[in-house]
């Protein structure tokens, strides 16, 4: 009699992926949304379907997966996508994975646009398009301009437009301020590179997978706020806001920065852990 070897189930996959992970301090849902990945189906269906058979091609897949994450590859770009603003955003190790600390950007930007009408905006270093999409959808009546000097990154943010449907954005390959027109936008965003270039987290976490560019910034982690803070407001309307994103420990520094050009009504926010996360200054109507 010939032997043949057992084909694996959704159960069994799971319990073997759920152990792999805990080990690597994953777990449970990881597994899940990696073994949804190799068999292009969603957690419902993992579990109405426990007791399925999986080809081993696919088992396969899941295993290279595990592997993947144990070693400390980001989730986000095992699955492609990560989930920002409500919206499904495609990601890949070209682009910065979206955060939800970012999201109190759009929320500043919405509630700064508020009494304008057919507003213009622009967000700096898009990556993925997520704040400039998630600006672009809630105000529909906007007009968003998305920099960004990598082209493989804005061709990640138009695919991510597409999917979502906004038109009503533009997508430019420049560097920094260099596409903007003065005295034009009523709201500039930025998430830049914050991260001292020597911080031991760039090689040691999992951030060591994110494109460097979109994290490091000088050995203070200070030099594209700086070079922002300097460049971007005489882009702004009169009255317009500057809102930048930065490190929990760097609100004084950007406060300082923004009152040496000038702006006002200059305060920082915290994100939802309660650490300095975006500091927001206003242009004079003048």
């Amino acid at each position: 009699m010939t032997n043949v070897e057992q084909t694996p189930t959704i159960r069994e996959l799971l319990r073997a992926g759920t152990r792999a992970l805990i080990r690597a301090d994953g777990g449970r849902l990881d597994a899940e949304l990696l073994l949804g990945v190799a068999l292009a189906c969603d957690r419902t269906t993992l579990i109405r379907e426990h007791d399925a058979p999986v080809e081993a091609a696919s088992a396969a897949r899941f295993h290279t997966l595990l592997e993947a994450r144990a070693q400390g590859r980001p989730l986000a770009y095992l699955r492609g996508v990560q989930e920002f603003w409500s919206l499904d955003f495609e990601v890949t190790p070209d682009v910065l994975i979206p955060r939800g600390d970012s999201e109190l950007l759009v929320h500043l930007a919405l509630r700064k646009m508020t009494q304008k009408e057919a507003p213009h905006a622009a967000d700096l270093g898009t990556g993925s398009g997520a704040l400039a999409i998630a600006i672009a959808k809630e105000r529909a009546d906007s007009t968003v301009l998305a920099v960004d000097r990598s082209a493989a990154a804005l061709r990640v943010a138009r695919r991510n437009a597409v999917r979502h449907r906004v038109t009503n954005a533009r997508w430019v390959q420049a560097d920094w301020v260099a596409a903007l027109k003065p005295r034009t936008y009523a709201v500039i965003v930025a998430n830049p590179p914050y991260v001292a270039s020597d911080d031991p987290l760039l090689a040691n976490s999992s951030l060591r997978f994110e494109p460097r560019t979109a994290l490091a910034a000088g050995n203070d982690g200070l030099a594209a706020l700086t070079a922002l803070a300097h460049a971007a407001p005489t882009a702004l309307l009169p009255g317009g806001w500057l809102l930048m994103e930065h490190g929990a420990a760097q609100g004084a520094a950007v406060r300082a920065l923004y009152a040496a050009v000038n702006l006002t009504e200059i305060a920082t926010l915290p994100d939802l852990a309660g650490h300095e996360r975006v500091t927001v200054g206003r242009r004079a109507e003048t």
